[in-house]
């Protein structure tokens, strides 16, 4: 089996967790909407994730909507005690699958609860407030209401640490002054360097940094660089991809997602892969380093 501990480990609030996690939200159905096509597959990954070493799930009751949340307890509960799970909140789910902004006291009141009840637990470890002033993209807006609300929460015990999702340098000076901010998670990824500089000044603070579609998305990676290192180093690109990620900061926490036991277990072992520094330098040239975040 994989050693998943040589990714090494940072902290994320109070606990400390594997630097190479799991995102559950490709246990949904497609679009993200409804339930699995394989709903035992789902529960076998996610149980092979934990069986692997993996200590920090992401996931949201947004997807399906409920879905993954009901998998993971299905799958994991009662829950290892040195599992961290990390929820998001401020979208809900249309009937037709859209994703509309939700981010009213009682919007974000009631998506609390329904993720108690879903996860079954009393508290949560990790909640991420999601920017939808731009749905494909950070995009300026004030987060004050709705982080207050969170931190409201907080201090009745129904919440461990908060984070922030989808924003910009602006919004988490913000939200800082409102909460301590565990953890932001952005899009990142070899092609996507927009948060280059936000990167460094959070690992610099000892702030977790999620990149979500750290392997593309919905758009996978594809570039002649990425694909001439993995064949150098007998592994695959997406593997490379991750490797990358690991060595940009320490401060990065991985979340790549899968609904196959295969990938999950190709995704891993990007925890015990070199890169030596002549691929670091070629990958680093792939993207936008050093866009303004």
């Amino acid at each position: 089996m994989v050693d998943t501990s040589k990714a090494g480990t940072f902290s994320l609030g109070k606990r400390s967790v594997n630097r190479l996690g799991y995102g559950a939200m490709q246990l949904a159905g497609p679009g993200v909407f409804g339930p699995p096509k394989d709903r035992d597959g789902a529960l076998a990954v996610l149980r092979e994730a934990v069986a692997a070493g993996v200590d920090h799930i992401d996931t949201s009751d947004f997807y399906g909507p409920h879905v993954t949340n009901q998998l993971i307890r299905e799958a994991l509960h009662p829950y290892p005690e040195d599992l961290v799970i990390v929820t998001k909140l401020g979208a809900r789910r249309g009937e037709d699958s859209s994703w509309n902004p939700a981010f009213s006291a009682e919007d974000l009141t009631r998506a609390i609860h329904d993720n108690l009840r879903n996860l079954g637990v009393d508290v949560l470890d990790v909640v991420n407030l999601r920017s939808m002033f731009g749905i494909h993209g950070p995009a300026e807006g004030s987060i004050e209401a709705p982080l207050t609300v969170l931190a409201d929460l907080q201090r009745q015990g129904l919440i461990r640490h908060i984070g922030l999702s989808n924003v910009t340098a602006k919004q988490i000076t913000e939200g800082r002054a409102i909460a301590e901010i565990v953890c932001v998670q952005n899009q990142y990824n070899l092609a996507h360097r927009e948060d280059d500089h936000l990167i460094d000044q959070l690992d610099a603070e000892g702030i977790a940094y999620v990149p979500f579609f750290p392997l593309g998305g919905f758009t996978p990676l594809q570039s002649n660089e990425l694909s001439d290192v993995a064949t150098r180093l007998g592994a695959t690109p997406m593997q490379v991809a991750l490797a990358w990620l690991l060595r940009r900061a320490g401060n990065i926490l991985l979340i790549p997602g899968t609904s196959s036991i295969g990938h999950l277990r190709e995704n891993l072992a990007a925890a015990e892969l070199e890169l030596p520094q002549d691929a670091m330098a070629g990958l680093d040239k792939i993207g936008t380093k050093g866009a303004a975040a």
